[in-house]
């Protein structure tokens, strides 16, 4: 009889596969130029907030519903004072949520900054997942 996944395992699971989606896209829109660095932009914060959500859902933590990377991140440090190793990118990150969604805030963002916050969502998953193995 195969082992069934807690609901908390189902949750978890659910953010890390949109997470990768979120990275799939993103990687598509950098290697064939087919969007705009806005979007690889946004859809590197949101491959970051998703990891944290993660981390924070397999260690059975609240977490408000926000986009805040900063915010996460601060919860993340209260289980593991690690998590400041990733401080410079979720900073650089998390200034990516309002100004690629939301008109009159709306900047252009360049193809070596969509590659940079690319770059730097990475760091963060691969951060998250050896704290989750």
């Amino acid at each position: 009889m195969a082992n069934k996944l807690s609901s908390q395992d189902l949750i978890v699971e659910e953010w890390l596969k949109r997470a990768k989606d979120d990275e799939l896209n993103a990687a598509s829109i950098l290697k064939h130029k087919d969007g705009v660095p806005n979007g690889v932009c946004f859809l590197s914060q949101q491959m970051a907030e998703k990891y944290l959500k993660a981390f924070l859902v397999q260690e059975k933590r609240k977490y408000p519903k926000i986009h805040s990377l900063l915010k996460l991140t601060e919860i993340c440090l209260e289980i593991d004072k690690k998590f400041k190793e990733i401080k410079d990118d979720v900073i650089f990150l998390n200034a990516f949520y309002v100004p690629t969604r939301y008109p009159g805030d709306y900047l252009e963002f360049s193809w070596q900054e969509a590659k940079q916050a690319f770059e730097a969502a990475t760091r963060i998953k691969n951060f998250i997942l050896s704290k989750m193995n």
